[in-house]
């Protein structure tokens, strides 16, 4: 329960941070659930995860539309992710697709061992805006330590999103 507790107050402590730099407050909240690792039978395990974005942060670049995000995830088998990075915004009328990249920090707790602390997670996001503060998604995402332990298994995993701006 401690280790629940550390992640929740990790996670505060960064919403707190970056609204400390927003001009208004216009953010986002994405909290999602899906199956870590599906793709390992022997270590796929079902999690859950917040993430908040902040459109006040936002830059439009020849990329598109980029963003911070910040967040975590807990899964059934108590490991943690911890992360920040950025993510580029899509806007296709009523679709909206959302890659992300975000380094971030692992602990294993009672699941996979992915080789090191430190993780990166890539991301795809397809979501269907519901209203002008709601959206429904599905993503994909890829954790890996791009070879920075001596294993490198990473951990394939789908998660449905659902985002409320306020």
């Amino acid at each position: 329960m401690c280790k629940k507790l550390f992640v929740i107050k990790i996670i505060i402590s960064l919403f707190l941070f970056s609204q400390a730099f927003a001009k208004e407050n216009r953010s986002g909240i994405n909290v999602y659930t899906g199956m870590f690792d599906f793709s390992d039978d022997g270590k796929r395990a079902s999690f859950y995860g917040i993430e908040h974005q902040n459109e006040n942060l936002y830059r439009e670049t020849f990329f598109g539309n980029i963003s911070p995000v910040t967040g975590g995830l807990i899964t059934a088998d108590k490991a943690t992710y911890v992360y920040t990075g950025v993510e580029a915004n899509y806007d296709l009328g009523l679709l909206n697709i959302t890659p992300s990249f975000t380094p971030g920090l692992y602990r294993q707790g009672d699941g996979k061992d992915l080789g090191h602390p430190i993780e990166f997670k890539s991301e795809v996001q397809l979501s269907l805006d519901l209203g002008d503060t709601t959206n429904l998604g599905m993503s994909y995402n890829h954790v890996s330590n791009a070879s920075l332990g001596k294993k490198n298994p990473g951990a394939n995993s789908y998660l449905f999103n659902f985002l409320k701006k306020f």
